[in-house]
């Protein structure tokens, strides 16, 4: 069965709904000009709804040790996934211990990476359009056919421009065992609309 990870969960009814609609990963974003940033002290908050549940998973982009360092003061994250240059997983794997993934953005087969890229899962989403001033898929699909014939060097996750509508074409077409979504589970930017979470989580699982 296809595992979901439901991405920029800012507010208890989004957390409550996607960890009872059965997501298998909650992700809280610590990059402040995201819509769906977190501060540490919010995240907090929320994270201490979960008693139990799914891996908490802890969005940075090209962060310093010091600003994951203070986040994980408060908040308990059970995976860090870094947008940034490869050069920056040694340093922070040795500093936190925990498990790295990383996001790589796609718009050709050539973009498709042959090595794990020093991750423990890979995120394959569109690279962000020109102008853009946040990494991501920015709610942005690519041609899924490209994935047909790639051998994954690692784990990896299928993101960018996922709705409950396409996600279970997506998952037939590219063999994804793994999906992530955010925006396309909003009403409004950075506002997660709880019908929407639970139509995609149900389609992901049912494809």
């Amino acid at each position: 069965m296809t595992r979901v990870k439901i991405c920029g969960i800012n507010d208890p009814i989004a957390l409550d709904t996607a960890v009872g609609a059965g997501a298998d990963w909650v992700g809280f974003v610590f990059f402040p000009p995201s819509p769906r940033y977190v501060t540490p002290q919010a995240a907090a908050a929320l994270t201490q709804r979960l008693q139990s549940g799914p891996p908490r998973v802890g969005l940075f982009v090209e962060p310093t040790l010091a600003a994951i360092a203070e986040v994980l003061a408060l908040v308990k994250l059970d995976v860090l996934q870094i947008y940034g240059a490869a050069g920056l997983f040694p340093a922070i794997e040795s500093a936190f211990g925990l498990p790295l993934w990383r996001a790589v953005g796609v718009s050709t087969p050539a973009d498709l990476p042959d090595s794990p890229l020093g991750a423990a899962r890979v995120l394959i989403e569109a690279k962000p359009p020109a102008g853009a001033t946040r990494p991501g898929g920015n709610a942005t699909r690519f041609d899924w056919t490209m994935l047909q014939g790639w051998t994954p060097p690692a784990p990896w996750m299928l993101a960018g421009g996922l709705t409950p509508d396409n996600v279970a074409d997506a998952i037939r077409q590219t063999g994804a065992d793994a999906v992530d979504v955010s925006s396309g589970v909003e009403s409004s930017k950075g506002v997660k609309d709880p019908a929407l979470i639970e139509a995609f989580i149900a389609a992901a699982k049912g494809a």
